[in-house]
């Protein structure tokens, strides 16, 4: 199935052709026959056969109509249309607490997500923690590095605090460009994201955590008593035994949590 269908640069399609590559996601993400495992944007097969082979039963959601009626020619021509259910959505829409559980077990989602929508489909992906395991991702290296970096790195930002909030991030390994097709520009990469059953630091508002990692981040050169003006004053900085000549990358999610905390509870005495 490697070269028969043409990718369409509107889906940012990139198809997994490298057996090597594909092994070793297959054995990182260690599936059981039972698991609950949804991959996202299949494309041609490169995940989903070996899936099959190792599942009871396995889950797709894919955009490209093209592509999703040539993933049921093939399971339709191999009889194992009882083991694979095709849901043709966009992912990014998709509600994932129709996906049907037993027992309550959790989901296990994968996929090479195309570049363009990656950042956002995790964020909506982010809203069903409660249901997912685990999710295991190919993502461009720029973006895996951004999702599981540390304090005082260049890529540590927003995505950094809010990411690793949630889940913990664990950069696994990386993919080279000559691995697909077509090649993309750049270096992917292979991040597993496991939500935390309850943070580790609890934000009171999770909507304000976001609002000041926000603001601290847009403006990350400057130091945080300048980019978080509006939210705290020099004494708040005080009380909250943090630096105020600190600037964003120096602060840990549990900080950021802190100040988040700090400011919900400020507004609640001021109204």
């Amino acid at each position: 199935m490697k070269h028969e269908y043409k990718p369409r640069k509107r889906f940012g399609q990139n198809f997994l052709k490298d057996e090597n590559v594909i092994q070793q996601i297959i054995a990182a993400i260690n599936t059981k026959p039972d698991d609950r495992v949804i991959e996202i944007g299949p494309g041609l097969g490169a995940l989903t056969k070996p899936l099959l082979a190792q599942l009871n039963k396995l889950e797709v959601i894919e955009l490209d109509r093209g592509l999703a009626e040539k993933l049921q020619h093939f399971v339709t021509a191999q009889h194992l249309t009882q083991k694979l259910k095709i849901h043709s959505a966009d992912a990014l829409k998709f509600d994932y607490n129709q996906i049907e559980r037993n027992n309550g077990e959790k989901l296990r989602l994968i996929g090479n997500l195309p570049y363009n929508i990656s950042t956002p489909l995790i964020f909506h992906l982010l809203n069903y923690c409660p249901i997912i395991q685990d999710m295991h991702f190919m993502l461009q290296q720029e973006l895996v590095d951004r999702i599981s970096s540390t304090p005082n790195h260049k890529s540590y930002g927003k995505l950094s605090v809010m990411l690793q909030y949630c889940c913990q991030a664990t950069a696994l390994f990386s993919v080279e460009p000559q691995s697909f097709y077509p090649a993309p520009k750049v270096r992917s990469a292979i991040i597993r994201l496991v939500p935390y059953a309850s943070p580790p630091y609890l934000a009171k508002n999770i909507e304000r955590l976001r609002e000041i990692t926000g603001s601290a981040f847009n403006q990350r050169r400057k130091t945080l008593t300048n980019s978080l003006k509006n939210y705290l004053s020099k004494e708040d900085f005080e009380s909250l035994d943090i630096d105020p000549s600190a600037r964003p990358e120096q602060l840990s999610v549990a900080e950021f949590v802190h100040i988040a905390n700090f400011f919900e509870d400020k507004e609640h005495r001021t109204t």
